[in-house]
């Protein structure tokens, strides 16, 4: 992961694009990004979504991820602890079902 997020910060800073990626401005791209990967299933099913659209999907959750990944970065939040961490929580919040037999 870090060196994806390496990655990611040299694309950035060879086009001078820090300036513009303060936490505020990756949440509204973020939230922008994550909108127009739902347009890929407006009207249609889950399915013939997935199908018609996979390439701007594919594309459009990339966007979501690299604007995830630079807001972590720039916060310093270990994204693959933080996701850790959450599963954890999520897991004590929604156990798993018993077996009703």
């Amino acid at each position: 992961m870090k060196d994806l997020i390496k990655e990611i910060n040299e694309f950035r800073d060879k086009r001078d694009w820090r300036q513009y990626h303060n936490s505020k401005d990756l949440a509204l791209s973020l939230s922008l990004e994550a909108s127009e990967l739902l347009e890929n299933f407006q009207w249609v099913s889950a399915e013939e979504g997935a199908k018609e659209n996979y390439q701007n999907i594919k594309e459009e959750l990339a966007d979501v991820f690299i604007y995830g990944l630079m807001m972590a970065d720039g916060l310093d939040i270990d994204m693959e602890e933080a996701i850790r961490e959450k599963l954890v929580k999520n897991a004590i919040k929604y156990p798993e079902k018993k077996d009703l037999n």
